[in-house]
């Protein structure tokens, strides 16, 4: 038997697989590092799932207007690329990419790239966005008001807050990491979250986002942070696997990563 052989366990030929299509920055590192580690973390409790990963990448080095407009702008070159991989269900995770285009913009994005999607396959694949999934999410956990934290320039953190606001929800209070590098976003410790927690004010809040935004690493601290806090604490990858189980048909659950997706 082949080294390649030898790795895979009898049972996972016969499992159920979900192809799981990623439209990504060409500078993020994350999205494809704490997407896959939430659904296949499922194992410990769904053993006969299996998913795999296949990604198209928009080139966006800094977080800029400039660059997330030019680089929403390639989105659709991408789904049609995953719809040539005939995969199950495909997520856009740039939430800020989103946002910066302007209120309710997830809405268009995802009719655009499934349309583009189905033109290209004969078939309908869903579309998830992280901005989308978000707001979604907090409505789903009944949420009203909420913290956040971002990784981004402060005028980008009050686009995202104006965003989520005009979705139905008030920002009490958000906290800008100011780092305009999209790579050294993807580079920051996620153990630095236990101390900026501390810096966001949660006073009257339903919910803390630890994260918005799928770059800036969060997974490996949620499920402590979410122990040391009464409300629901998220993230924005949290919430797009979130959603991405619920177009799969999936129950939407994951061990250890935080109040959303909790079993």
């Amino acid at each position: 038997m082949t080294d390649l052989h030898a790795g895979l366990q009898q049972d996972d030929w016969a499992a159920t697989n979900h192809r799981v299509g990623l439209v990504v920055p060409s500078s993020n590192t994350t999205m494809e590092t704490e997407i896959p580690a939430m659904l296949n973390a499922r194992r410990e409790i769904r053993p006969d799932e299996r998913f795999t990963f296949h990604s198209s990448r928009m080139r966006m080095k800094h977080v800029t207007p400039e660059e997330l407009t030019a680089m929403d702008a390639d989105s659709v070159r991408c789904a049609v690329e995953l719809a040539d991989a005939r995969v199950d269900v495909m997520a856009y995770a740039c939430l800020v990419a989103i946002m910066s285009q302007g209120r309710g913009y997830h809405r268009e994005s995802e009719q655009k790239l499934a349309a583009a999607a189905a033109e290209e396959s004969g078939n309908e694949i869903p579309v998830v966005s992280s901005a989308g999934a978000l707001t979604e999410a907090l409505a789903h956990l009944g949420v009203r008001k909420l913290a956040v934290v971002t990784p981004y320039m402060k005028p980008l953190t009050a686009t995202v807050c104006d965003y989520i606001e005009y979705e139905g929800f008030t920002v009490v209070d958000s906290l800008s990491l100011e780092v305009a590098d999209n790579l050294a976003v993807g580079r920051l410790d996620p153990r630095n979250l236990l101390g900026h927690a501390e810096r966001v004010s949660t006073s009257g809040a339903d919910a803390l986002v630890i994260s918005a935004c799928v770059q800036m690493p969060s997974l490996p601290v949620l499920d402590a942070l979410q122990q040391r806090f009464d409300i629901p604490v998220l993230s924005a990858a949290a919430a797009t696997t979130w959603r991405l189980l619920g177009d799969l048909g999936l129950d939407q659950v994951v061990p250890r990563a935080g109040a959303l997706l909790a079993p």
